[in-house]
């Protein structure tokens, strides 16, 4: 993640989710729901404070279902070398 965005957590606690993907054939029935379900109860469970992630900037169905679940966009963090747009980085406080 970047050293310069702002978390609203300290850097101590945190669960990060780094990558969540559906194949297409499964999408729209749920299973993004379940995995991301799971994550926060087991953050929950564990006691950890938050739970951050990134992601792309281009997607706008993934930042929805990430801002639905309560997620908030706290800023950009860009890999030049895998894309010319930045990511968007999110994170939960449990």
């Amino acid at each position: 993640m970047s050293k310069c965005l702002k978390w609203l957590t300290i850097n101590e606690n945190n669960i990060y989710i780094h990558r969540l993907a559906i194949h297409p054939d499964n999408q729209g029935k749920g299973f993004a729901q379940v995995l991301m379900g799971f994550a926060e109860k087991f953050a929950i469970e564990n006691s950890y404070s938050s739970i951050r992630l990134d992601t792309f900037s281009q997607n706008k169905r993934n930042q929805k279902f990430y801002e639905l679940r309560g997620y908030k966009r706290l800023g950009d963090i860009f890999f030049p070398k895998q894309s010319k747009y930045p990511f968007h980085c999110y994170e939960l406080v449990l």
